[in-house]
């Protein structure tokens, strides 16, 4: 059990801390079309992109799979500026749900995955409990994602039903946010 004390700061770290601003505009590309009565279509979205993020580290850590970090890092606001991009031609949010939408955060997930991995994969295969480690890692990283959906959720009800600002116009001005600023991580981090 110590392994997973030990890691979960690391999992939550991973997301709420300042260095992690990639990995928070994706969380909040992946629910800025949403309310709160859309909470449990978030929460399988959120929990498909983890799933994703834990097999990639998990085979990383095994040394099953390898990516050259600049690659890497490259894809990783790439998939940010391709789910922004999507957000943008969304015209009913009812309709945004597909099955396509949860295996494009699972597959996203492998990709932010292979972030982590190149920094966490030799703590974790000298560790004698890979497993509560992963395991531990994988809890405090779905707990900080909940905390930004949660964020998130609370100003897109804000902004839409106190404020009265139509949805899509919110959709608009966040998920344009969003892409910008990912456009800009990618273009910093363009690996030619």
């Amino acid at each position: 059990m110590n392994a997973f004390s030990f890691y979960f700061p690391m999992g939550w770290e991973h997301i709420i801390s300042v260095d992690a601003l990639d990995h928070q505009l994706f969380i909040i590309a992946l629910a800025a079309l949403y309310t709160w009565s859309d909470w449990r279509k978030v929460l399988v979205l959120v929990t498909a992109f983890t799933i994703g993020h834990s097999v990639t580290l998990l085979l990383s850590v095994l040394d099953w799979i390898r990516l050259d970090s600049k690659w890497v890092e490259f894809l990783i606001p790439l998939t940010i500026m391709i789910t922004a991009a999507l957000n943008l031609f969304q015209h009913n949010q009812k309709q945004t749900t597909s099955i396509s939408t949860y295996w494009l955060a699972l597959f996203f997930g492998f990709i932010h995955g292979m972030g982590f991995a190149n920094s966490i994969r030799f703590m974790l295969a000298q560790d004698q409990q890979i497993g509560w480690g992963l395991f531990g890692f994988n809890v405090g990283l779905e707990v900080g994602q909940m905390l930004v959906v949660v964020l998130l959720l609370s100003v897109n009800h804000f902004v839409t039903f106190i404020a009265k600002l139509p949805a899509h116009k919110w959709n608009f001005i966040v998920s344009s946010l969003v892409l910008g600023i990912a456009f800009g991580i990618t273009m910093n981090r363009y690996p030619f």
